[in-house]
């Protein structure tokens, strides 16, 4: 296999995965752009999101194979709306009864509790379903297509596919309808908003409504995308996902998009010509020289007025 033949394999592998950590970045660039938090609990509710689909799987009696088309579109039909309907509602969930009664208490009690929902969220999944590896089944038959020495999967066409739609479908949510100009007037300024007749508490909650389905979108893919899922994957995930939001611009939409396509690639460039052990440490690299160096990310943080 020639270098070309390699880059462009790790490239396809990078963006991968990288669409999935933009999918989850979304979510904390959502809720960051609104109320200027950093959702720690987000990666769990992508970990949560994962196990649900799981459980259909399980509860069909589904533990290996692929599946004949009609049953297989059933099947991911019923997994991506139960992993979707429970992570938005658990994401409700903790908004209403975490973050709410906080809202005016400053910037560290949130933090705190977000850090504490993640580790319950952790712990609670940990007790339900054990703490080992749990093979998440492959109903998909994969079928792979060659580009030059290079292949791409049809599941991996789905994962691009997936994602795309869904970052342009929020795009024009946001820009369009009236709940995302009701969003980008509360980003803006909450009381200014309030005064105009918006209710920022609809508003927030349709912001974590929005950010977990997506994650347990990019939960689902995960899963079914490395045939193994864990309850600590939400919190790697989550790191990585955040470090996207940062890269891009947190609070950033669009930023938090390509912040997660970034992150992929060089996890995956990395992963190809360094060593897939360190793979992980290179998104945490990328934060920091963020930090150092451009901190208001590459297409720019946006910043909510203050109440």
């Amino acid at each position: 296999m020639d270098w070309l033949s390699v880059l462009l394999q790790q490239i396809i592998n990078g963006l991968s995965i990288g669409m999935i950590y933009a999918l989850v970045a979304l979510g904390y660039t959502m809720v960051y752009g609104i109320l200027q938090l950093i959702n720690f609990a987000h990666g769990e509710i992508f970990m949560v999101g994962s196990y649900l689909g799981l459980t259909v799987l399980l509860i069909f009696g589904i533990t290996t194979g692929t599946l004949a088309t009609p049953v297989l579109i059933a099947i991911l039909c019923l997994m991506f709306l139960a992993a979707t309907s429970g992570a938005s509602l658990l994401g409700i969930t903790i908004e209403r009864m975490a973050y709410r009664p906080l809202r005016e208490a400053g910037r560290l009690a949130p933090l705190i509790t977000a850090i504490g929902v993640s580790f319950f969220l952790q712990n609670a999944v940990m007790l339900i379903y054990g703490p080992q590896n749990q093979p998440f089944p492959s109903v998909i038959r994969v079928v792979s297509f060659q580009i030059g020495h290079a292949t791409i999967t049809n599941f991996q066409i789905l994962i691009f596919a997936v994602s795309i739609f869904f970052m342009i479908t929020l795009t024009l949510f946001i820009k369009f309808t009236r709940m995302g100009k009701a969003m980008r007037a509360t980003a803006d300024d909450r009381v200014a908003a309030l005064l105009m007749g918006i209710n920022p508490n609809r508003t927030i909650m349709w912001a974590f409504l929005i950010g977990s389905f997506l994650a347990a979108i990019g939960g689902t893919l995960f899963g079914m995308y490395y045939g193994t899922i864990n309850f600590h994957d939400g919190y790697l995930v989550g790191l990585k996902a955040f470090t996207a939001a940062v890269l891009g611009g947190i609070g950033n939409i669009p930023g938090a998009m390509l912040g997660g396509l970034l992150i992929g690639l060089v996890e995956g460039l990395g992963a190809g010509y360094i060593s897939s052990e360190w793979k992980n440490v290179f998104a945490f690299v990328i934060l920091i020289l963020v930090l150092l160096i451009k901190p208001s990310g590459l297409l720019g943080e946006r910043m909510p007025e203050r109440d």
